[in-house]
């Protein structure tokens, strides 16, 4: 049996279930799964979270557009000069991955109404492990849903940031309680544009005294537009 954390064995198996792990990784859960009862229970609550939500969701063929347009947002780089430039992070996303975690926010979204107008998978930038869920119906108010349990330190916070093209720097959205969703207004801020960043950094408890991040990142991704 391996050493792993809760939350690392929480996060193999959510993998697992989003199918974003690759062929030997696969492999190895399944060989695991016989002899692991706590790994199997994870698989087991990641299916009743996310596989009886399929239901909700009308069968739609995707236009054959939009798989370039999620590779074209990937590779479109912050300004050289900004904390933001993490183009590295973007072209070591799989396609695969990156199109499970969209299928998964589709799911998501099928629950509320109207329609989004953008869907935004955050991931961390170590792994690339899907962790959140931003869905907006309109410009002016997101939705930040979590896919898993996030373990933060009692004296430790995590900010919720935005920057779009062409501001100056980030935006604070405030404070996120892990494993809550949220309901974020917009309405001091322009509107949401494509390829805007968000991420959550771990800060303290307060969160950021400067006004702009300063703790490690996260969680991040950027928006897509909805057709």
């Amino acid at each position: 049996m391996t050493s792993e954390s809760a939350q690392d064995r929480d996060e193999l198996a959510g993998e697992y279930v989003l199918g974003t792990l690759s062929f030997e990784q696969r492999i190895e859960v399944q060989r695991r799964l016989p002899n692991e009862p706590e790994l199997r229970a994870a698989v087991d609550a990641w299916e009743r979270r996310l596989l009886e939500l399929t239901d909700l969701a009308p069968s739609q063929q995707p236009s054959a557009l939009l798989w370039p347009r999620i590779e074209r947002s990937l590779d479109r780089q912050a300004p050289s000069t900004s904390w933001w430039n993490l183009l590295p992070l973007w072209r070591g996303l799989s396609a695969i991955g990156l199109a499970a975690t969209l299928i998964l926010g589709s799911i998501l979204l099928t629950q509320t109404t109207p329609k989004p107008s953008f869907l935004v998978v955050l991931v961390a930038p170590q792994d690339k492990a899907p962790g959140w869920v931003i869905q907006a119906s309109n410009s002016h108010e997101i939705q930040l849903i979590p896919l898993g349990v996030v373990e933060v330190p009692a004296d430790k916070a995590l900010e919720f940031w935005t920057k779009a093209d062409g501001w100056q720097g980030p935006v604070s959205l405030g404070l996120v309680k892990p494993g809550q969703a949220l309901s974020v207004p917009l309405d001091k801020l322009p509107p949401l544009q494509p390829n805007q960043l968000f991420e959550l950094t771990l800060e303290g408890a307060n969160g950021s005294p400067i006004g702009k991040p300063t703790g490690p990142i996260q969680a991040i991704g950027r928006a897509v537009k909805v057709l």
